[in-house]
């Protein structure tokens, strides 16, 4: 099954738009009657695909990240493998969904991509065992974790460079049952021009495992998103770029970079 988020409401490049659930079905998208975090049902018709405007298929508290966990990357970087998951946060501000536009911030040199399986969270979870992991899991969408490398690297400040406004696309739906979730292909491509290619099983360390270990030191909500990592690739971006996530049987995330305007000119 797929669940989205969506409105008919015009973009107002905002971060945390409100939008209505719904489930898609072939081109169409139909009423989520209920909670997606409970018991839920499809309704009436809402109308196609093409007539609405997706948002983020999440409204989370916090974005957990998983760096350096495929084998492909910290082989690309030269580093070792290590002894268990490299963490860190994003804040809610930087969801945007498909289509939004990833705003490329004045005075930045290098702002990257980096594809990923995300994970998004059903059922209020901590301390979880790995093999628990999918019972709390609502499903599995595509996002890419915009980075800003001139405000990373300097003074390893890792949430300014990996938080500011749009700087989390995720979309555009939520897979419940993917299938073949262990290995499923993973590719980025900019303007078209493949520039990552991963598949889940080059995984350092799994969704259970990843789950488990943030569920030990912090509760996951429900609409809470964990992403699992990214393969090796990564390369910048620029203002009139095109970025698409792809992950095998889910979908394709796909969103414009743009200059970021002066102050005046900012969506508010």
């Amino acid at each position: 099954m797929r669940i989205c988020r969506y409105t008919t409401a015009p973009d107002t490049g905002e971060p945390a738009e409100p939008g209505a659930w719904g489930i898609v079905h072939e081109d169409a998208v139909w009423e989520l009657t209920g909670s997606p975090y409970g018991a839920f049902g499809r309704g009436e018709r809402v109308g196609a695909l093409s007539e609405l405007r997706l948002l983020a298929p999440c409204e989370p508290t916090k974005v957990v990240c998983a760096g350096r966990n495929y084998r492909s990357l910290l082989a690309e970087q030269g580093r070792e493998l290590p002894s268990e998951p490299f963490l860190f946060l994003k804040t809610p501000n930087a969801v945007v969904g498909p289509g939004a536009a990833v705003w490329y911030p004045s005075g930045v040199q290098d702002l990257a991509h980096e594809g990923e399986l995300a994970v998004v969270v059903g059922r209020t979870a901590r301390r979880l065992a790995p093999a628990d992991a999918a019972d709390h899991i609502l499903g599995y969408t595509c996002a890419n974790d915009i980075t800003v490398r001139d405000w990373q690297h300097p003074s390893a400040q890792w949430w300014r460079a990996k938080s500011a406004d749009t700087h989390c696309p995720v979309g555009p739906w939520l897979e419940t049952e993917p299938a073949g979730l262990d290995d499923l292909r993973v590719r980025t491509t900019v303007n078209g021009e493949v520039r990552q290619d991963g598949r889940t099983g080059d995984l350092l360390f799994g969704i259970g495992e990843l789950l488990a270990h943030v569920s030990a030191h912090l509760t996951l909500l429900p609409g809470d998103v964990v992403l699992t990592g990214t393969p090796a690739g990564i390369r910048p971006v620029r203002p009139g770029d095109v970025m698409a996530v792809e992950v095998e049987g889910i979908g394709t995330l796909s969103n414009p970079v743009r200059a970021w305007p002066e102050p005046a000119a900012r969506p508010r």
